[in-house]
């Protein structure tokens, strides 16, 4: 962490931003505020974006309040002198939602992480937006009940991040989104008020569902400074299934097989050929000696081994090799899905996360073939194949020529082809990262232009002066 920059050294910064530098250091000095410099350059981006940056110099101004009462008086500091303010929770999004710019100030989270309160008896809990995914549950194990959302970096991501991105993650094929865990939010808008919108109860209808307006908006209508989430109880059983097929197609036609069958896990994940491959490669794994494709399950809850039985019959009748994995292998697997794939520094490479109708999965991946050819790529993916939401990889080997960071056309055409194609299938160019920087020409192939229009109409409702993360999400 950046050291705090004494009071009687004034901040530096050039116009609007100094001068609302030198109102924090003046009138607030009691909230951490960090210059911009070189022990800032974290701060300019997010995992989206970082690698484009290149060797930036210097990083922006960034505010580290501790509580909501001082992100209140941040944001108003701000708002007077009109500079921008960039909300951040851990900076592991993938969507280039809290990049930032010389002159934007920094708002982060990271010490707005205190777990305030547990209800065991209304299955409730009441945190900051800096607690981290991981450390939550930890808490929770004393109560036997565990926070549901469960994103790939759920050991550094926050539970505001998850809350600005709707993230999702390997749960939700049984547990849902973040939106179906939060009941609740504190929220500073632009001009600094504090509003509380939703309900402590699991039930409330009384006027509109701000809380889902919130949850997905990426810090464009407002920063959150309090979470009341939904709690679940731990399961009495978990058991991970894996089955191999002998291709990425055997394995995506076989995804079916578990809608019909009358067991709902509460993890489906679908690892394509090339995604095996990828990750033999990278970790030293034979995963690919065992199969084309991998579907790797978790069963919950009661009645696990008739789970198992009928799971296991329905991916052997459509020619699975199915193993009930014990607990250490499990473990391996899970890890390697969560963080086996690698990235070849010679390769150029693009990301994706579109989602569509989980039925129309198969067709996706059928499409790539041809994608392959067409734009002299290699896709691969993996899917959370519960909801249907693919996170394909994209790659080009970098000629000697070739500059690292400039990937050529081809890699972006056949993201957006990828994304028109699950348009055309009725899914969405974003099913859980959110749009942020990086998205915002692909979402207006799927918002009609009365459908953006009334959503920029509820951002100037809330921010008339663009002062929340402007030029994100919309």
């Amino acid at each position: 962490m950046a050291a705090t920059a004494p009071v009687s050294e004034p901040l530096t910064g050039t116009g609007a931003l100094g001068d609302v530098l030198s109102d924090l250091a003046a009138s607030l000095p009691h909230i951490t505020v960090l210059p911009p410099s070189a022990e800032t350059v974290g701060y300019l981006d997010d995992a989206a974006t970082r690698r484009a940056r290149g060797d930036a110099a210097s990083g922006p101004a960034v505010a580290l309040p501790s509580t909501a009462e001082e992100v209140r008086e941040v944001v108003r500091a701000a708002s007077r002198h009109g500079v921008t303010i960039v909300p951040r929770g851990a900076g592991t999004g993938l969507s280039g939602g809290a990049s930032a710019t010389a002159d934007q100030l920094v708002v982060s989270t990271e010490r707005l992480n205190r777990i305030v309160e547990v209800a065991p008896l209304d299955e409730v809990a009441v945190v900051e937006p800096g607690v981290l995914n991981s450390a939550l549950n930890e808490h929770l194990e004393a109560w036997g009940l565990f926070y549901a959302p469960d994103p790939a970096s759920y050991e550094i991501s926050t539970v505001g991040g998850n809350v600005a991105t709707n993230a999702g993650g390997l749960r939700c094929a049984k547990y849902g989104v973040t939106r179906e865990s939060v009941l609740a939010l504190d929220v500073v808008l632009a001009d600094g008020e504090l509003i509380t919108i939703g309900h402590r109860s699991i039930k409330g209808v009384t006027g509109l569902d701000l809380v889902s307006l919130f949850v997905g908006s990426e810090g464009v209508l407002g920063i959150v400074v309090r979470v009341t989430v939904r709690l679940r109880p731990i399961p009495v059983a978990r058991r991970t299934v894996s089955a191999f097929f002998d291709s990425t197609a055997a394995g995506a036609s076989a995804l079916s097989a578990i809608t019909r069958s009358p067991v709902r896990p509460a993890v489906v994940e679908f690892l394509d050929g090339r995604t095996l491959a990828n990750i033999d490669h990278h970790r030293g794994t034979d995963l690919s000696g065992r199969g084309g494709s991998l579907l790797l399950i978790e069963l919950d809850g009661y009645g696990i081994e008739e789970q198992f039985a009928d799971l296991r019959d329905a991916l052997e009748a459509v020619g699975g090799r199915v193993t009930q994995e014990t607990d250490a292998a499990a473990e391996a697997l899970w890890a390697l899905r969560r963080g086996g794939r690698g990235f070849d520094e010679r390769s150029w490479f693009a990301g994706g996360d579109i989602a569509v109708p989980k039925s129309r999965l198969p067709d996706v991946f059928a499409a790539f073939p041809d994608l392959e050819q067409r734009f002299g790529v290699e896709i691969g993916a993996v899917a959370h194949a519960g909801d249907g939401n693919l996170h394909p990889v994209i790659t080009k080997p970098i000629p000697e020529s070739g500059d690292p960071l400039t990937p050529p056309a081809e890699l972006h055409d056949a993201a957006d082809e990828l994304a028109r194609l699950a348009l055309s299938l009725g899914g969405t160019v974003s099913g859980e990262h959110g749009i942020g920087t990086v998205k915002r020409e692909l979402a207006a192939l799927e918002l009609s232009a009365r459908n953006r229009a009334a959503q920029l109409a509820v951002k100037a409702a809330l921010d008339p002066f663009e002062i929340l993360n402007p030029g994100k999400a919309l």
